[in-house]
This record gives C-alpha cells, sequence and structure tokens, in this order.
C-alpha cells in the first residue's frame, strides 16, 4: 500500500484490518502504525492531511475496509485530530465474538469518538453458528462480509458483499455456513444533504472548489512530514456544478 499524502475536510476515516499493516501519518504530526483488530480513526473536521503506507517490514497480505462518516453540520468543522485504539470491548455469546469498533452494542461501547448515533461491530462467527444479535430500531443497519458465507436476515452474503437491512429492527439474525467474518454497519438515518467529491465531504459546490484551490496552493491542510515522495495533486473539477444530494434523490 502507497498512498501519498492527500486532503480531507468534513468526515472521519475508519480504519479497520484483519490482515496486514498500515503505517499513518498526518499533518497533525501523528505516526501511528495500525495492526490487525486495532482502530485507527482520524477526524478530519475542517482540514487534515495524510499518508498511508505499508510499513517497509510488513505481512504479505493486506485486507480490511475503511469506512467514511460523514459529520454532520454542526461538528464538520471540528479541529483534526487522530485516534489509535488497540484495546476495544468485545461481546460474546454462544457462536459468535464481537469487537465493538466505533459505538456501542450489547452494552459494550467503544473509545472511539463519534459525533452522531452509529455503530461499527467486527463480528466473528462459528461454523454453523445461528445468532440473533440486538439491535437497535431506530437504526438502519447493513452488514459488509469480510470472509466465509453469512446468511443475513435469510439472505446468503459471499465474502466482499454488503447487504442493506434499513430500519425498525430490534434484533438481526445471523447464520455462519462455516466460520464467518463480517462487519455491522449502522446509525441513524443521515437526512442532511451533502456534496462528496474526491476526499472532499461538504455542503456546496464552493465549498468543494474552495478546498481544492487550498490543497494545491499549500494553504490550510498542513504538511505531511516524514512521508517520502510528493503529495497527490487535485484532480480537475468537473465541468457541471457539484449539487448536495440527500438519501433521497
Amino acid at each position: 500500500m502507497q498512498v501519498p499524502p492527500h486532503p480531507h475536510i468534513g468526515l472521519q476515516t475508519v480504519s479497520w484490518l484483519h490482515d496486514g499493516e498500515v503505517l499513518h501519518r498526518d499533518s497533525l504530526g501523528s505516526l501511528q502504525t495500525v495492526r490487525p483488530r486495532e482502530l485507527g480513526l482520524m477526524t478530519a473536521g475542517r482540514a487534515i492531511a495524510h499518508s498511508e503506507e505499508s510499513p517497509r517490514e510488513h505481512a504479505r497480505i493486506l485486507h480490511g475496509a475503511q469506512l467514511w462518516v460523514a459529520l454532520p453540520d454542526a461538528h464538520r468543522s471540528t479541529d483534526p485530530a487522530f485516534e489509535h485504539h488497540g484495546d476495544l470491548p468485545v461481546v460474546t455469546g454462544p457462536g459468535f465474538s464481537g469487537t465493538v469498533i466505533l459505538g456501542g452494542l450489547d452494552g459494550a461501547v467503544s473509545p472511539g469518538t463519534v459525533f452522531s448515533p452509529i455503530v461499527g461491530a467486527d463480528v466473528t462467527l462459528a461454523d454453523g453458528a445461528d445468532v440473533r444479535l440486538p439491535v437497535e430500531p431506530d437504526f438502519e443497519y447493513a452488514v459488509l462480509t469480510m470472509s466465509g458465507v453469512t446468511e443475513v436476515d435469510g439472505v446468503r452474503a459471499e465474502p466482499g458483499s454488503m447487504v442493506y437491512l434499513g430500519c425498525g429492527r430490534r434484533e438481526l439474525r445471523l447464520r455462519a455456513d462455516g466460520t464467518s467474518g463480517l462487519v455491522l454497519l449502522g446509525g441513524e438515518p443521515f437526512e442532511e444533504k451533502l456534496v462528496m467529491w474526491w476526499n472532499f465531504v461538504a455542503r456546496s459546490g464552493e465549498e468543494i472548489r474552495r478546498a481544492r484551490e487550498e490543497w494545491t496552493s499549500g494553504e490550510r491542510f498542513g504538511v505531511v512530514h516524514g512521508y517520502h515522495g510528493p503529495p497527490i495533486p487535485a484532480p480537475a473539477l468537473p465541468d457541471v456544478p457539484l449539487k448536495p444530494r440527500g438519501r433521497v434523490r
């Protein structure tokens, strides 16, 4: 993995690995190797830049997910920050264990900072497990299959697939055909309209244009020290207006 310095605004990045390592550097001066089942949580807020690369000595396989969480309007210009949490809470039951990445699940709460009601949990199911996870009826949910095959609410989910589940349930049934791993994602429906372009989450095309100009001119985002190589240049803006879009189109 070799991702040179690049900018973000208006979001959090959630780095979660099953295999391999990622070396994180950012314009705050953070330097951290993120390893499997450790949370690397970067809050971009008003502006941050970072790089991501495999360490010089690294595992043969890199397998994980990076999730982007849009910050609500009241917090999208918050101070940038980076958190690393290697000791996360775990919930267990017959045939399963779940590491709480963000938010809370079944009474266990992650130490990671959140700005809206959300949850992320890494769940491992034993062969033949038939589990009913407690969930919040006001949250909408999705399941991302990381390994093995899981039956999610009656739907067979192969590795790399995501099942969207919507709202209105108090429990989620999971059945494993062999050992399997998945990430449960959820939160209150996000009703704000967003403009997402390149690495930016904003509320208007003008805000995107300004962020792009400031990255190109070297303003606002700071410098990622220690990375050997130039930053990623911003791509050209499209010829059409960037319009805010919401959950309903």
